[in-house]
């Protein structure tokens, strides 16, 4: 296996640039921060940038779990990969994560100031510094599931071929990790509730909700409301069309995922409220 470094501080673009750096080399495997990475898609691992402090980041970076560590080395036996690009912050780093991988040497080592000015790893540094934000080498949509509730923003990524000319390379996130407190990214309940409600009281089957609760659980929310159901529909179908719409919904309004909804019928009536149906229209 052919194994590239691609080296440089903390905060200099390393992973805005990593897609560049592989392509030109034919490389379709990047290991970035604790993931490896297969054309914009992860295939094994955890993400540093969710650990709660620097030391945690770095460990994980670094493969020292053993758990974390096995998942990546068993998935890189099993796709054989013909060639990796291995991000790092000196030569020592890039090294200990290939021997960490058992991928052997590295045979060859491009640093940051190779691709990028003085001028951009200077701005690159200031967007960290002040901002705090860190980029992964994989669109949003791949993360959402691991960094729920953290604050993500798609960034499409084009290099210039020509004067007026630019090719698409493909979509990055940068997320906030929680051990950067340069500001937050929240939410508030009744915002949720806004929204779960909207649901609600859409629906031909319910009537209103007379009870609601969202509360942080693990890597996920579990939110648990009483409802008023109308007289005369499915009770079970009801409620799991109900739980699939608001689950939807917050993964699209908020990025709220990993969410469990308990939904308790409280009551029924005949027909539904005439405010509520009014409201809705």
């Amino acid at each position: 296996m052919r194994v590239v470094g691609f080296i440089g501080p903390s905060g200099t673009g390393k992973s805005y640039r990593a897609l560049w750096v592989a392509k030109e080399r034919n490389i379709d495997y990047i290991i970035d921060d604790g993931l490896l990475i297969y054309q914009n898609r992860i295939i094994a691992g955890r993400s540093a940038k969710k650990a709660p402090t620097k030391i945690g980041s770095i460990k994980i970076a670094l493969f020292c779990d053993e758990q974390h560590r096995e998942q990546v080395v068993e998935a890189i036996k099993e796709r054989k990969p013909e060639a990796v690009l291995i991000l790092g912050t000196s030569d020592g780093m890039v090294e200990k994560i290939a021997k960490n991988l058992e991928l052997g040497k590295v045979s060859e080592k491009v640093y940051i100031s190779d691709v990028a000015t003085e001028f951009e790893i200077e701005q690159a540094i200031k967007t960290r510094s002040a901002q705090g934000k860190h980029v992964i080498p994989v669109p949003s949509l791949e993360l959402k599931k691991d960094f729920s509730g953290f604050f993500l923003d798609p960034l499409q990524i084009f290099k210039r071929k020509a004067k007026g000319h630019f090719q698409h390379m493909g979509e990055k996130s940068v997320v906030r990790p929680p051990f950067s407190y340069n500001g937050k990214y929240t939410i508030s309940d009744y915002a949720i509730y806004q929204v779960v409600n909207h649901i609600i009281t859409g629906m031909d089957e319910m009537d209103k909700i007379t009870r609601f609760r969202l509360n942080k659980a693990g890597d996920g929310f579990v939110l648990d409301m009483d409802i008023v159901m109308v007289y005369g529909y499915n009770l079970i179908d009801a409620v799991k069309r109900a739980q699939e719409m608001i689950r939807n919904e917050l993964e699209r309004f908020a990025a709220l995922n990993n969410i469990i909804i308990y939904i308790t019928v409280k009551g029924l009536v005949t027909k539904k409220s005439l405010a509520l149906t009014e409201q809705v229209q």
